[in-house]
């Protein structure tokens, strides 16, 4: 069985989430802060990822189709 290469955006946020609790208590190990970092770097990655294919998705053809509904109205 093997895990999906690109996790949802809810699941990529919900790491970032655990890893900033954890990190903010201060009681993570030394020797656990650089592990979590790179996996905190990577599920960050993964949500700008998805964010800025939102972002291109409105800024192109459908959000200049709404604009000429708008027009039309």
């Amino acid at each position: 069985m093997s895990a999906d290469p690109t996790p949802s955006y809810r699941d990529a946020y919900a790491r970032l989430s655990r890893i900033a609790a954890e990190l903010e208590t201060g009681e993570a190990d030394l020797d656990r802060v650089l592990p979590l970092l790179e996996e905190a770097r990577e599920a960050y990655a993964q949500c700008r990822e998805r964010i800025e294919a939102v972002r291109a998705v409105l800024a192109g053809d459908w959000a200049d189709g709404a604009e000429d509904e708008e027009d039309e109205a």
